[in-house]
């Protein structure tokens, strides 16, 4: 079934696996996620479920009215961060049920959708790993794009050039991410390897869509 949770990232640590093997972990609290709404064809022309996250672990302080009167429908406290997912008609979920970890205790893969670091505005080197030209003295081209444009046809710089500008800050999916362990107790989640944003960063974790056997 397609499942998705909210969840943070801690940050990174590494564990042994059951082959005595040191692998680099991802740790992310994930959950518990409360259905704060459940849509359906007849009603929205889709099937979905809206869920929400509290990174906190508490209610989000100073709630207005609508997201109040929201959460209360479901029978849960406000939630700090919603999002929806996608399902199909015959499933059967209910609005105020409680995803947690334990629903991904059967999944062995998994999808991490996050907001990459941002670093504000770079130059060619840095944001497009360009070489740069020579590092001597009086060379006056040490870290510049070089030529940009062409002359009087087309009069302008074509679509997609690599040029300086703002990086990072993007929304990216770093897919088939083994789950090494889960702790229930604690709703967290160490999946291998690393995934995009800082600490504490809020990120979706979704059973994986294309699973690849060789890991």
């Amino acid at each position: 079934m397609k499942l998705e949770l909210l969840g943070k990232k801690l940050g990174m640590s590494q564990v042994y696996d059951d082959d005595n093997n040191l692998v680099p972990v991802t740790i992310i609290e994930a959950g518990p996620c409360p259905i704060l709404q459940v849509k359906c064809n007849g009603t929205d022309g889709y099937s979905a479920v809206q869920i929400g996250y509290n990174p906190k672990g508490k209610p989000v302080n100073k709630a207005n009215g609508c997201i109040k009167g929201h959460a209360s429908k479901a029978g849960v406290v406000p939630q700090q961060v919603s999002k929806e997912f996608r399902l199909p008609d015959d499933h059967k979920l209910e609005m105020g049920t409680v995803l947690t970890v334990e629903d991904f205790s059967q999944i062995s893969f998994v999808d991490i959708v996050s907001t990459t670091k941002g670093r504000g505005f770079q130059g060619v080197v840095k944001r497009w790993n360009f070489a740069g030209g020579p590092a001597s003295h009086g060379s006056m081209f040490h870290r510049r794009g070089g030529s940009y444009g062409l002359c009087q046809w087309p009069g302008r710089v074509f679509k997609n050039k690599k040029m300086p500008g703002h990086m990072g800050d993007v929304q990216r999916t770093t897919q088939n991410l083994k789950i090494v362990k889960t702790i229930p107790e604690k709703n967290l989640i160490l999946v291998k390897g690393s995934v995009p944003g800082h600490k504490g960063a809020i990120l979706t974790v979704r059973v994986a869509k294309k699973i690849k056997v060789s890991q």
